[in-house]
């Protein structure tokens, strides 16, 4: 059996996988599963033709893919390669997705007609990279101009891109796989939102991100060959993708869905015999739970849950699921994913209302934003991170990266608090930051594109509770002189252009501003009515 601790690369740690349990099932879907053995051997496939495409080490590959079988393979096959994985956000219209194709300088992008009718993503990269088109092996578009191929998946391709058939003829018979990389290579850019108009580009290392996998796995999760876990979240999430390595340490399954369906959900966890849940959000939760095939669906397989929320909503969580242990985790993108998680043995008021303890080699430390001193057990200040296996830096903003690592310590923005025993809680976000249903959304990104629009001279976008999402876009607005615009208009004005989800859900027209010496007090603005809901 190879050691776990020479295990150093994203490729290493799916060819042990294969190797140790090549006939039991890694990837679960509604629709079709595959065994270790078959998921390898369509990885290697995959891998051959993005080498034949051109792909090699090094090269930056996006995947604008929903959930599926297609996805993991991918994921895998650039990993074989050497290659770069740039997962792509699937809620994405035309502009921010042609920013992230060009900032993260994506040379071969695979996507899907999987998702029609509900998204057509060859028309939106069509209106993304307007004139893309011709010779489909070197597109180059103006847009993206390092893009030279675009691979869709289904049932054809129209002119410019390269279909699913034509890629799968190509192939480089003659690669030896995997190609050798260093642990210190980059294997994944993620974005994130941040406090920047458009997302951040996370550089994250081979070690960085198996070291985390490998921690989860060995000292929280303990996940083994006959577990199973039901995981409904975002392929292109950090928190889809560390869960798959961590069960791939251990030989487990991976259950998912092309899309999260309560009912489908309900339905996979009884046939599957689902030992782990992964809801994670307070949305997913509410939906499992409210669902009216919940009473009679046989869910005594589940032993462990991982979910974070408001302690009201999390005990009801674990009352619906008396024969399981629910345990929270705090992570970011930044950090590679988790960082801190709960244990079964600690108390339950311990598991509803924090975070957990840090994972052996990761240190935190709360501190005073202001003065950069540390501050003691439940004293909310801003929590930092220092450990082997976080991030290093976003790609191409040297500035940006300066400012969240400085002298070892991750700066997380998140408002925290470590109680006596070490275990984090989480109180919300320094940075001004939604979170709405699980999706991180920088307000000023909302408010830029607001104040696009001619009739507004300025907006202000704040998180307002909400019972399903957690949070939600609230924007007050001052109209520009002469400017004629209301609440519904701002909302068709959003509808298409930007993701559905930073789209605000109340809207406010004020005329004065509650202002310190130079700045809107946000918090002030949660004092003013709102009105009515509008989307």
């Amino acid at each position: 059996m190879v050691d776990m601790d020479e295990i150093r690369t994203a490729a290493g740690l799916f060819e042990r996988a294969a190797a140790l349990w090549p006939d039991s099932d890694a990837l679960v879907f509604p629709d079709g599963r595959r065994t270790y053995a078959a998921l390898r051997q369509g990885a290697a496939g995959r891998a051959r033709s993005l080498a034949a495409l051109g792909v090699g080490r090094g090269d930056h590959v996006g995947l604008l893919m929903p959930n599926g079988i297609e996805f993991v393979e991918l994921v895998w096959a650039i990993a074989l390669l050497g290659a770069v994985l740039v997962p792509v956000n699937v809620r994405y219209k035309a502009r921010e997705l042609r920013y992230v194709l060009e900032n993260a300088d994506v040379s071969v992008l695979l996507t899907s007609d999987a998702m029609k009718p509900h998204v057509d993503f060859e028309a939106l990269l069509r209106d993304a990279l307007p004139g893309l088109g011709g010779d489909p092996m070197a597109l180059h578009p103006a847009g993206a101009p390092r893009l030279r191929s675009v691979v869709i998946f289904g049932a054809g391709a129209g002119e410019g891109f390269v279909g699913q058939a034509a890629f799968e003829a190509m192939t480089d018979p003659d690669l030896a796989l995997p190609v050798p990389v260093d642990s210190d290579d980059t294997g994944i850019i993620m974005y994130t939102s941040g406090t920047t108009a458009n997302p951040k580009g996370c550089l994250v290392p081979h070690h960085a991100l198996v070291g985390s996998a490998v921690d989860l796995w060995r000292y929280r999760y303990a996940i083994g060959p006959d577990d199973r876990m039901w995981n409904p979240l975002p392929a292109f999430h950090i928190s889809f993708l560390l869960p798959l390595m961590c069960v791939f340490c251990g030989g487990g399954a991976m259950v998912s869905q092309r899309h999260f369906d309560a009912g489908e959900a309900l339905m996979l966890i009884e046939r599957e015999c689902a030992t782990w849940i992964w809801p994670s959000f307070e949305a997913i939760c509410a939906d499992l739970m409210n669902h009216a095939d919940f009473p009679r669906r046989d869910l005594s397989s589940v032993k462990r849950i991982n979910a974070v929320g408001g302690r009201g909503l999390l005990q009801r969580f674990q009352e619906a699921f008396p024969g399981a242990v629910q345990t929270a985790a705090y992570g970011l993108t930044e950090s590679c994913g988790i960082v801190c998680a709960g244990m079964p043995e600690d108390g339950l008021e311990e598991r509803l209302t924090t975070n957990g303890r840090a994972l052996p080699g990761v240190e935190l430390r709360v501190v005073d934003r202001e003065t950069g001193e540390t501050l003691g057990p439940g004293e909310k200040g801003e929590l930092l991170i220092r450990s082997g296996a976080i991030f290093s830096g976003y790609y191409k903003d040297p500035a940006k990266s300066a400012e969240t690592l400085r002298d070892g310590w991750l700066h997380t923005g998140d408002l925290c608090s470590l109680d006596e025993g070490g275990r984090v809680r989480f109180h919300g976000r320094v940075k001004d930051m939604l979170k709405v249903g699980g999706e991180n959304v920088a307000a000023v990104e909302i408010e830029s594109f607001l104040m696009a629009h001619p009739a507004v001279k300025l907006a202000q976008v704040v998180g307002v509770a909400d019972e399903r999402l957690g949070e939600v876009p609230a924007a007050f607005i001052e109209l520009a002189p002469g400017g004629a615009l209301d609440g519904a208009g701002v909302i068709a004005h959003c509808r298409g252009q930007i993701a559905s989800y930073k789209i605000p859900r109340y809207v406010r027209f004020v005329t004065e501003w509650p202002m310190s010496a130079t700045k809107v007090r946000k918090p002030d603005l949660l004092n003013l009515p709102l009105g009515e809901r509008l989307a």
